[in-house]
């Protein structure tokens, strides 16, 4: 898929969402990515890891996937 073809999708997918929580996450992923630097340790990240670590970031965004502090010391407790 070239540059013209990549663009025109993401405008039809962009356009099929009518979920406004949905576009604002989207919107605040891609500027993010559009404006940050690629740093030396990103790119010695394989295109997985990479998209891993966009996936937590994404997936760190809603309550329900987070626990507490406490609850993290205690799960990790042998390793403090």
């Amino acid at each position: 898929m070239n540059t013209i073809e990549l663009k025109k999708s993401f405008h039809i997918l962009i356009d099929s969402i009518d979920n406004e929580n949905l576009l604002i996450n989207f919107y605040d992923i891609l500027k993010k990515r559009a404006s940050a630097k690629e740093s030396k340790l990103w790119k010695n990240l394989t295109i997985e890891d990479q998209k891993e670590l966009l996936l937590a970031l994404e997936e760190s965004d809603n309550p329900e996937n987070l626990i507490g502090h406490e609850e993290m010391k205690k799960k990790h407790q042998k390793w403090l």
